[in-house]
């Protein structure tokens, strides 16, 4: 499975990509709208602050096309800011708009908390759900952010996670999934949460 994973400057995309290498794909690192042509799947890491990450990539030419493949139905999966940027927009800094492709707004960690969160916390799913497949009940998975995603549909939500306020750390619409941890940094519970991400992806192409 051949999977484009986006360079905008805002990834820590080494790790990233020996981490979905060894979950089975073949990734490909894509800095410009050409290298999206003929993936299966395009993964959106990030680190860092939603409007600058915004703006690398309206000025690579990616924005229309990641939201214009998501549409279409390839699997796009964003990880911690990159699954920020799923959503219509942020107060990071100012309001600034994201991709839009989930409905929602993304907020700042309530008062009362150290922040960033950063560190391990578990994962609590919303019901039964394949990504979890031979994972134990409350997995630990590492988080680094200072940001939640408040989507308008909470049905979207897959999984949450407690840190002063309960948000959504998985959330699903259609193929764009979003995490809000590292699963690159979440050691064996990483590994397997993106081999059964990729087996899932690769079910819905399969059917396409």
């Amino acid at each position: 499975m051949r999977i484009a994973l986006i360079d905008y400057g805002a990834g820590n995309l080494r790790s990233a990509a020996r981490a979905l290498a060894e979950a089975g794909t073949s990734p490909q690192i894509v800095a410009d709208p050409a290298g999206l042509r003929g993936t299966d799947a395009i993964v959106l890491p990030g680190v860092g602050a939603f409007a600058p990450a915004m703006a690398r990539l309206g000025a690579a030419g990616l924005v229309e096309p990641i939201c214009a493949a998501a549409r279409r139905g390839v699997p796009l999966v964003g990880l911690c800011l990159g699954m920020q940027l799923l959503f219509q927009e942020s107060d990071e800094g100012g309001l600034a708009p994201g991709l839009g492709l989930i409905r929602g707004r993304v907020r700042r960690l309530p008062p009362g908390v150290k922040v960033p969160h950063m560190g391990w916390n578990t994962l609590e799913a919303r019901g039964r759900d394949p990504l979890f497949e031979g994972l134990p009940p409350r997995p630990f998975v590492y988080f680094v952010h200072s940001y939640i995603v408040m989507p308008d549909d909470a049905g979207v939500v897959v999984a949450e996670t407690t840190y002063g306020v309960r948000f959504a750390s998985v959330v699903r619409q259609d193929a764009v999934w979003g995490l809000q941890f590292h699963p690159e940094k979440s050691s064996r519970t990483g590994a397997l949460l993106l081999r059964n991400l990729v087996g899932l992806i690769a079910a819905e192409r399969a059917r396409a």
